[in-house]
């Protein structure tokens, strides 16, 4: 079956467990996720399917994609995504997988978004530099110091962490666990936080580093 599935975070709350314990849960509505491509291993040479959710006016996409979306029937969409899976089994375009279909509660998962953007920012914030001391004198407090040598290489190597854009990058968090389903709300409670800002579109897939 197929390994994954698109869904929208709505924010973080808490339940309470059967032993009292406070859990603290991100809440993700995954309404159902409409197939538009099946790739099988016979015509592209992997096992996939291309899902799209959050539903789109027909007349806001241009003519190519009209005709992509025009094989399901189901409308157009703001989000495309394509998920590997293992067996296709009995799958059409046009079918929609619901996260029930997939995940079960208890299943450890992967969780991937966009972080949220904060802005041009310093290495002490961006990258948890220590800075230099405040005191007797010093005249160096919030810098990087040196970021490299002027002799030889006469560069700065690629890489080096320096000041820059923090946040607005794709982020992954791994190993969550789903902690209930709200089947009637097409709602999806996850233990802990996961990257990005509230309606962000996240990407749940089953976790490829799962503890035993």
């Amino acid at each position: 079956m197929i390994k994954g599935l698109m869904g929208k975070k709505l924010g973080m709350t808490q339940v309470f467990a059967a032993d009292g314990k406070r859990i603290p849960v991100t809440v993700v509505q995954v309404d159902s996720c409409v197939v538009l491509q099946k790739k099988t291993v016979e015509t592209d040479g992997y096992n996939a399917l291309q899902l799209g959710i959050g539903e789109k006016k027909m007349q806001r996409v241009n003519k190519p994609m009209a005709g992509h979306f025009k094989a399901a029937a189901k409308g157009a969409f703001y989000h495309v995504k394509e998920f590997r899976a293992d067996d296709l089994g009995d799958v059409q375009v046009g079918d929609e997988i619901r996260c029930q279909d997939i995940f079960s509660i208890g299943d450890i998962i992967d969780v991937s978004g966009v972080s949220k953007g904060k802005g041009f920012a310093g290495v002490i914030k961006r990258w948890g530099f220590a800075g230099g001391r405040s005191t007797h004198g010093s005249t160096f407090h919030r810098g990087p110091g040196s970021i490299g040598c002027s002799a030889w290489p006469s560069r700065v190597f690629k890489g080096k962490k320096m000041p820059g854009q923090m946040g607005n990058a794709n982020a992954t968090t791994q190993n969550l666990q789903i902690v209930d389903f709200r089947a009637d709300e097409n709602l999806l409670l996850i233990k802990g936080a996961v990257p990005g800002a509230r309606n962000g579109v996240l990407v749940i897939k089953k976790a490829v580093k799962a503890k035993a």
